[in-house]
């Protein structure tokens, strides 16, 4: 597995999830670590972005309550979400993007119950 992701589950609506990703230490000279979700019958998203050099942005729906950060020495990208909705419910996807591809995690489901 090139990508490793984890922290999903489910939460009431107002609480908080952590995700977590590490890439392989076959993944090197990373640029863009993300997430994006999918929820059913929808298409992917951003929902998140940090980029080195560049900083981050953020879905508009998320700003606020989601936030990403990285461990460039651990190759590790969390996405810390907070005050949860039913509407965040979805699979989540981390993502990385280096100078030789780009990478896609297992996906992790966020239920979000109300």
């Amino acid at each position: 597995v090139q990508l490793q992701a984890s922290g999903g589950g489910l939460v009431q609506a107002g609480g908080s999830l952590r995700l977590s990703c590490t890439a392989s230490a076959r993944i090197y000279n990373i640029n863009v670590m993300a997430w994006y979700r999918q929820a059913p019958g929808k298409q992917r998203e951003l929902v998140a972005r940090t980029t080195n050099g560049d900083g981050t942005n953020y879905a508009d729906s998320v700003k606020g309550r989601f936030t990403i950060s990285r461990d460039n020495a651990e190759k590790t990208v969390y996405l810390q979400m907070s005050s949860l909705k039913p509407e965040d419910t979805a699979v989540y996807y981390c993502y990385v993007k280096t100078m030789f591809g780009e990478y896609w995690g297992q996906g992790t489901q966020v239920t979000v119950s109300s």
